[in-house]
């Protein structure tokens, strides 16, 4: 006599599958709606997967464009001045065979220009940058030699739009262009602990550097009497228009 045993547990497991086999014979409906189910889910983790690529993508082209527009090189101006004292209203050559220069570089957008004022050759001075961010309507001048900014509200008077500060650059770029001179005393009045608030270009600028605020002289009041004797002032010849401007800004 021969004796036939089974494994209890794959008899078990057999036993399963052949009850699942046949409950989906039997409702054929659950089959399907597992099958939808699950082709749902999928079709889920796509969209969701194409909208992550599609907020990577923008977040991608907007950065490109911002680092584009404020880091990529512009052009650079080169420009001379020669210029002569003014006295009574007229302008009178204190040499009769040498007039001083001033020269600088430009950078210029829509929006900003920066000068860049080199250390005179003969005459005084001091090299600093000088930015004028025309949509803050803010100018910022960095004393190269003591690393310090100054910031004072733009003088849409004197400093020519971008335009025309172009303009003026592409003539003096054929050669050096004969001008005069004319004065500006500017008093530091106030420190500035935040330089986010001026603007990008000027937080570019001044980030991590002494940072002052001034006014003109002639706007303080009592019309702007100090004594001069203890005060820490230093000058800049530049132009931003067609003179020489000599600005000497001055620390109480």
């Amino acid at each position: 006599m021969v004796k036939i045993a089974f494994n209890s547990a794959l008899a078990q497991k057999a036993l399963q599958g052949k009850e699942a086999g046949l409950a989906s014979e039997k409702d054929p409906e659950a089959a399907v709606g597992d099958l939808s189910s699950s082709n749902q889910g999928a079709t889920g983790k796509c969209v969701l997967t194409l909208l992550g690529l599609a907020f990577i993508l923008t977040g991608a082209i907007v950065g490109a464009a911002c680092l584009y527009r404020y880091y990529t090189p512009k052009r650079l101006y080169h420009g001379a001045m020669q210029f002569s004292e003014v006295s009574s209203g007229a302008a009178v050559e204190r040499q009769p065979y040498y007039l001083p220069r001033v020269e600088e570089e430009v950078e210029i957008s829509d929006n900003m220009a920066t000068i860049k004022v080199p250390p005179p050759r003969f005459a005084q001075g001091d090299p600093a940058y000088i930015l004028h961010d025309f949509q803050k309507k803010l100018t910022a001048y960095l004393d190269l030699t003591l690393r310090t900014c100054f910031v004072i509200p733009l003088n849409t008077s004197v400093v020519l739009p971008p335009q025309d500060l172009m303009d003026l650059f592409m003539q003096l770029m054929s050669g050096s262009f004969r001008s005069y001179l004319v004065q500006e005393d500017l008093v530091v009045t106030e420190r500035v602990d935040d330089v986010t608030e001026m603007g990008f270009y000027i937080r570019r600028l001044c980030e991590g550097k002494d940072t002052y605020r001034m006014q003109r002289r002639s706007d303080l009041t009592g019309g702007g009497i100090h004594k001069r004797s203890v005060e820490e002032c230093f000058t800049i010849r530049h132009f931003e228009n067609t003179f020489v401007t000599e600005t000497k800004i001055c620390k109480a």
